[in-house]
């Protein structure tokens, strides 16, 4: 592999989690009477940082609404997300892949860290994460870097030793923003020649494609 450390996003990088994500979305617009939009936009906001996520989805701006809504959608993922998240076909084999090449692997994701460990659990492969920062452990979502600079002061690596992997826009501009490179997948929303714009070493149509 051409680098040491491996920094991943988690939903549509790693996961498919459209089916929980949406149907939670669905189920909280439910309960507040508003109308649900289709499903091919709501799932276009994962990636983004929930609660911009929340107002496009519903319509609501009150950061009070907003936060109410947020309470909601997690009472439904408890029940709906783990068992509505999916690895893709090749996440796996690419995993043990860099573990077995000695690779540090760790995923930094604007989903909550616990629900990333329950996935991991549910499917008896934690032992191929090194560690996970997710949303309770930062104060800023992507594309600010800080998720990323944590995760590069807790393993002291030097940033040319350093991919950051995902599928949007975000995850290119927290990479850009940290000074590591970025590669791009695309088994999300986000278009080939979006990325473009962007200094990505890499453009791959599936996980597998790493180097």
């Amino acid at each position: 592999m051409n680098y040491k450390y491996y920094f991943f996003d988690f939903d549509y990088t790693l996961v498919n989690s459209e089916q929980g994500i949406v149907g939670c979305f669905l189920k909280t617009l439910a309960e507040y009477n508003i109308p649900a939009k289709p499903w091919d936009e709501i799932k276009l906001t994962i990636g983004m940082p929930m609660l911009d996520a929340i107002t496009q989805v519903s319509g609501l701006t009150d950061p009070s609404k907003k936060q109410q809504f947020l309470l909601t959608y997690k009472k439904y993922a408890n029940e709906l997300m783990t068992p509505n998240t999916h690895f893709f076909p090749d996440t796996i084999t690419t995993l043990n892949k860099l573990k077995e090449a000695g690779c540090t692997v760790a995923i930094i994701s604007t989903k909550t860290r616990h629900r990333i460990e329950d996935k991991f659990k549910q499917d008896g492969c934690s032992h191929l994460i090194d560690f996970i920062i997710g949303s309770e452990d930062t104060t800023a979502s992507k594309p600010d870097p800080q998720g990323i600079n944590m995760a590069l002061e807790r393993t002291g690596a030097p940033h040319s030793d350093v991919l950051y992997v995902g599928d949007s826009l975000y995850d290119a501009g927290a990479a850009q923003n940290a000074g590591v490179d970025f590669a791009a997948v695309l088994t999300g929303n986000t278009p080939k020649q979006a990325f473009e714009t962007y200094p990505t070493v890499q453009i791959m149509n599936k996980l597998s494609d790493l180097r």
